[in-house]
Formats: structure tokens, sequence, C-alpha cells
């Protein structure tokens, strides 16, 4: 086994960005049934050690390809296309005012305790979301545009963001 093969390539599944989840599940256990530490238990200390390096790596890969945002970051990786997340925080007008609208009104429903109305935004930000992923499978499987998809995951993860701060909001809620 090479340590260096790509993830879609250590579960022999194609490079596209809409897996087919069950079979990578289904890869991802037949993998770790093959390296998993405890099948090494008695082996020397280097192949012990290989096989903790394989699982940690299955694992690694398993948690990228699982989570669309992660498996698109990683499929532009592979095309050579940096998000330069951390440089490159410019968004369109449009796209910055639209966040401010939806983060001014989780802090409405936070602090007036609104759990339905927080509910409510969790599933309409989500179902947007849904529809940006069909849009980002089509930029990355049948148009193979990486330039559009990179501003789409950059835009994607502001919405995860906030996605996380409504699901925070809620929980504050519970407590």
């Amino acid at each position: 086994m090479d340590l260096s093969t790509d993830f879609f390539s250590l579960f022999e599944l194609p490079k596209i960005f809409r897996l087919n989840l069950s079979e990578l599940d289904s890869r991802y256990r037949d993998v770790q049934a093959q390296v998993h530490p405890d099948r090494f238990a008695h082996a020397s200390e280097a192949e012990r050690r290989m096989s903790m390096q394989w699982a940690t790596r299955a694992n690694e890969a398993y948690q990228t390809l699982k989570k669309p945002l992660e498996r698109a970051k990683y499929l532009l990786h592979l095309a050579g296309h940096d998000l330069q997340a951390e440089n490159n925080t410019a968004m369109p007008a449009e796209f910055l005012m639209e966040q401010m609208e939806w983060r001014e009104a989780v802090m409405e429903a936070r602090g007036g305790g609104d759990h339905h109305e927080l509910e409510r935004l969790h599933n309409r930000l989500r179902s947007d979301m849904v529809g940006r992923f069909d849009e980002l499978a089509a930029l990355l499987d049948e148009k193979q545009d990486y330039a559009a998809a990179t501003d789409l995951v950059r835009r994607l993860m502001f919405l995860d963001k906030l996605l996380y701060e409504i699901d925070d909001a809620l929980a504050s809620l519970e407590e």
C-alpha cells in the first residue's frame, strides 16, 4: 500500500463529487478490516506502526470524503485549485448583504429565545445549501469548471459556518 495515494484511490472510488456514500461506507469498512491495528497485535513493531499509519490515513480519507464540503475542497486540491480561503475573502456585495441579513435574523431569534424561528432558519439554510451542492456537483463532475467551483466552495464555507452558528444558537436555547 502506498500512503501517498489519493483518498478516492484508497477506497477504489471514482474521483467525483457525487459519491455513493453507502459504497464509501462499505469500502471504508473493508480497508479498516485490512489495516486495523488489532489485526497486527502480534506483528513486528514496524508492521504495527505501518498498520497504525494506514488506519489513520483511512480515517482521514473517510472523514474528508463523507462530508460534501470537505470532498469538494479535496477535489479542487487534486485539480490544483487553491481556495486561498485565508487570503481571499472577497465576495460579491449581494452575497455579503445576504450573509448580514442571515446573521441578524439568527441574532434576533437567539436573543428572543425563538426556537421555532431558529429551526425555520436552519431548514431554510440547509435547503439553500442542498441546491448549491447540486450546482457544485455539476461544476465539478460534468463541466470541470474549477474556477467557478472554487468560488462556490468559498461561498458554501460561509454558509456552513452560518449553519453552525444556528445550531449553536439552538443548542444554547435547549440548555
